[in-house]
């Protein structure tokens, strides 16, 4: 049997790639993660949008 681990937001950001989605998790300030499903033409998008914003 494997042994259980608690689940934490702890923890860097990451992306990774499952299939053809990317999967964003995301640690949030309370605790837990943000865990966001995309596809690469969403990725494009939401770079374009941080950009614009970080400049």
């Amino acid at each position: 049997m494997a042994a259980m681990k608690p689940r934490t937001g702890d923890g860097p950001m990451e992306v990774t790639k499952e299939g053809r989605s990317l999967i964003l998790r995301l640690p949030l300030e309370g605790g837990g993660r943000l865990v966001v499903e995309m596809n690469a033409d969403e990725a494009a998008s939401l770079k374009e949008c941080l950009v614009g914003v970080t400049e």
